[in-house]
């Protein structure tokens, strides 16, 4: 590696602090959501703002992962994680004491810049860490990890907010975030001599065109699609990321190699990856206030049930890795976004009271899916490129992966909250109180896990009709967005399918090709494995 490095010392305390770092990474995200219901009670906030909450967190996260693998290479891979883990913490115990909904969203969205740091400095110190097949051992015992924060993430979170309130649910990052700090001293320093300069032009660049395409997402049911900022939000994305083409392609060393999406097997997997996340991710963050709204579920109770849903994902990696040696990666491939297409297409049986058994199916096929994409999509796109551009591979693939997820988390909600919406119609017309002829408010309450509020509000006579009107609107709106994911991954599916069997012939490299990766790119690549647990 063309890098300085201190002696490692103490490997397994250097092991347990990056891992326990990095298992906070997920149980951050899938809390957020499961807070939203209590925080939308105890701020009376927007949708939107109320969406922020996940979506501020994942945006900085996908826009700054380059620049903190840029930042750790050239500062310090301990430093770099030393102040991302103490930058998690902070914000996370800000999230935690936060008096309105503006400092919750924007200690969220500090926090998403610490976890990104986090990730890339510390996948980098285990890699100049250890070699050869401890390197490997380290490496899964990592990726283990941070899929048993994603699988247990929303019931750990469900517990907490039930027991001791939303707060809780930042408030444990923020503690174990501050035992991760003090161990991080124990960490050893490296670098690469050759990195001389941070592409600010770029991270910035993507970070604009991002915030401002979600923002747009997320405030045109409130400000109207066709509203001046909802114009002027999607003319600035536009040009941002135009610019961020631009940079990038005029850099003697860019943060993105954008040529690298001219390759079809390589663009294809990145579309499958975002198809992946597609499907399965905003259900982590919507099917929580479903479940609260509809059923009256405690969080803890949907945490619960979204077990059935995530626990696959923890072990079908590792089966996905054995049956490497009967089935070609093109087809588990393939396979891991059909399955979440079909999965998500048989969970439109959900309904008010439907039991776990009835949604054990769909549940378990989705999270099979996507257990099988974190197994062997990363391995894919990295293969689907020259070895001596894996690190940058890697790094483009895991931005996509993370920027598809933050879009799809805002097009869901914005889908469901129009949806639910239409839905609604003119039927609110024969009801008084606050919610009489205002589709759109109930709408948005709905989506923030709130029923029991709007029917109190109507005269006790007419409250079982609004509850059935509000629950059979947003039960629809729900399906409907659920055949968009469907439709969505279902051509995913066709399209890897197709470039995969065009390209068999290049799919495997050469082994004696794999062995002349650098080590720094086969550190970028081991950084991005892990990852795709967390979404």
């Amino acid at each position: 590696m063309k890098a300085t490095s201190a002696p490692a010392r103490h490997p397994a305390v250097i092991l347990v602090t990056v891992v326990l770092a990095c298992l906070l990474l997920p149980i951050s995200l899938t809390g957020a959501s499961v807070a939203m219901p209590g925080v939308a009670a105890d701020f009376h906030n927007s949708l939107a703002s109320n969406q922020w909450i996940v979506n501020g967190y994942d945006l900085t996260f996908a826009s700054f992962m380059l620049a903190s693998g840029a930042f750790a290479d050239r500062f310090g891979r301990r430093r770099v994680f030393l102040v991302g883990s103490a930058v998690f913490a902070f914000c996370s115990l800000l999230s935690a004491l936060a008096g309105g909904i503006l400092m919750l969203d924007l200690a969220r969205a500090v926090a998403g810049i610490g976890a990104g740091a986090v990730l890339t400095s510390g996948s980098a110190v285990l890699a100049n860490t250890f070699d050869g097949p401890a390197r490997a051992r380290a490496f899964a015992v990592f990726g283990t990890t941070v899929g048993i924060g994603q699988a247990f993430g929303p019931f750990v979170s469900g517990v907490l907010s039930t027991t001791l309130g939303w707060r809780a649910v930042f408030l444990l990052p923020a503690i174990v975030g501050a035992g991760v700090v003090a161990l991080a001293t124990l960490l050893p320093e490296s670098r690469d001599p050759e990195s001389t300069r941070v592409d600010w032009a770029g991270t910035f660049t993507l970070t604009g065109a991002l915030a401002t395409l979600i923002a747009a997402l997320l405030e045109g049911p409130q400000w109207g699609w066709a509203s001046a900022f909802n114009l002027a939000a999607y003319v600035v994305c536009v040009l941002l990321f135009t610019a961020f083409v631009v940079v990038e392609t005029r850099q003697r060393r860019p943060m993105a190699d954008l040529s690298l999406l001219r390759q079809p097997r390589f663009a294809s997997l990145c579309v499958a990856t975002v198809a992946m996340v597609a499907g399965f991710t905003p259900l982590l963050v919507y099917l929580p206030s479903y479940l609260t709204a509809v059923n009256g579920q405690t969080t803890m109770h949907a945490g619960v049930d979204l077990l059935m849903l995530t626990v696959p994902t923890v072990f079908m990696p590792l089966v996905a890795g054995a049956l490497l040696r009967w089935i070609e990666i093109r087809h588990l491939v393939t396979v891991s976004v059909g399955l979440p297409a079909l999965g998500v297409a048989w969970l439109t049986v959900l309904h008010p009271g439907i039991g776990n058994w009835a949604v054990l199916g769909p549940y378990a096929l989705i999270g099979i899916g996507v257990g099988i994409a974190f197994g062997v999509q990363d391995g894919a796109a990295v293969s689907a490129v020259h070895p001596d551009r894996a690190g940058m591979a890697a790094g483009m693939f895991n931005t996509m992966r993370l920027g598809g997820e933050a879009v799809a988390i805002a097009v869901t909600g914005t889908l469901l909250v129009t949806t639910t919406r239409m839905r609604l119609g003119g039927s609110l017309d024969g009801f008084t109180g606050t919610y009489g002829h205002r589709p759109a408010a109930l709408a948005a309450v709905l989506n923030q896990g709130q029923l029991d509020g709007p029917v109190r509000s109507v005269p006790p006579s007419a409250r079982g009709a609004f509850r059935q009107v509000a629950v059979d609107s947003y039960t629809g709106g729900l399906h409907t967005v659920m055949w968009v994911m469907a439709g969505f991954c279902a051509a995913a599916t066709v399209l890897v399918a197709v470039v995969g069997s065009r390209t068999r012939e290049q799919a495997a490299v050469p082994a004696e090709a794999a062995v002349r990766i650098p080590e720094s790119a086969e550190a970028a690549q081991a950084a991005a494995l892990p990852e795709a647990a967390r979404t």
